[in-house]
């Protein structure tokens, strides 16, 4: 009860950016009692809100978060679009926080889905359009918890938030890790998540390409096909997947662009190529045309 009242008592207070925990008390897969293993939830109002909100993954390989360019910076673009946005930070590997990352993450990206529905009233939010946005490792992310879902867990011993969905309704992937076949994947990422020798169902289980089914939501994938950090292939391996399953999904790969672009328009992420600071218009097009802006 305190907690659900926390929440309520943030949403109402003036719509300055507020900072709230993601779980009541520890959170499931901690390792310690340190700030590494509480992850949290940034919430960013818009001054009209159109009722659909997007909880945001910062990238970092799994070992940081790319807080501002992949975060704040991206919350700030969707409320000017009228969209209330939730920049989560989720476990990382760190100091005090040691790999490999296992679950954790994806519970905390499931938690944070949850809780968003749950509270969609008090937020302003349609339960029906909440969706989620990765980058690079947090595309991964992102993908993982478009891909493994549940209805919500009916276990009569479960609060309230972990009886809801987390089915997330729409789904924005930012040059994403998909997969963890070696050939293709992000090495660092897959070594914080999964450790140095992970065993073949952990790897098919986190190859998220290979769990895209008819009820995946709807994708919008954004790429560059200079980007060596995160190979281009792992978008393209989605897309295949959406495809296959008759998933509606946009695909855009620009020819230039390195890694870490985050929006494409400010020249610290983008060396100065300015052809990538399209693609969020793009993004722009494809949720005017799921009503996921308003009419």
């Amino acid at each position: 009860m305190l907690y659900s009242a926390l929440l309520v008592a943030l949403v109402a207070a003036n719509p300055a950016p507020q900072t709230i925990p993601l779980w009541e008390g520890k959170a499931p897969f901690a390792v310690g009692d340190s700030t590494a293993d509480k992850p949290e939830l940034t919430i960013y109002r818009p001054e009209k809100p159109n009722g659909t909100a997007v909880v945001i993954c910062p990238g970092g390989g799994y070992g940081f978060l790319a807080m501002d360019h992949e975060g704040k910076q991206v919350a700030e673009f969707f409320t000017n679009l009228g969209v209330t946005a939730f920049v989560l930070k989720y476990r990382i590997v760190a100091k005090d926080r040691p790999g490999p990352l296992g679950q954790a993450p994806l519970w905390d990206a499931q938690r944070a889905i949850r809780l968003v529905r749950a509270k969609a009233k008090d937020y302003g939010v349609d339960p029906k359009k909440i969706g989620v946005m990765g980058f690079s490792a947090g595309g991964h992310l992102a993908s993982t918890a478009a891909t493994h879902y549940d209805l919500g867990n009916k276990d009569r011993d479960a609060d309230r938030i972990d009886r809801t969905s987390c089915r997330p309704d729409f789904v924005i992937l930012a040059y994403p890790v998909i997969t963890m076949d070696d050939t293709v994947t992000h090495k660092g990422s897959k070594n914080n998540l999964l450790g140095a020798k992970p065993d073949e169902k952990q790897i098919e289980l986190f190859s998220n390409e290979k769990h895209v089914t008819k009820d995946t939501p709807p994708v919008f994938i954004f790429h560059t096909s200079a980007d060596t950090a995160v190979v281009p292939e792992n978008a393209v391996r989605f897309y295949r997947a959406c495809k296959k399953a008759g998933v509606p999904v946009e695909l855009h790969i620009y020819e230039k662009g390195k890694h870490g672009v985050g929006l494409g328009r400010d020249p610290k992420w983008t060396g100065g190529e300015k052809s990538v600071a399209t693609w969020p218009d793009r993004l722009t097009d494809w949720m005017k045309a799921r009503e996921l802006l308003g009419k």
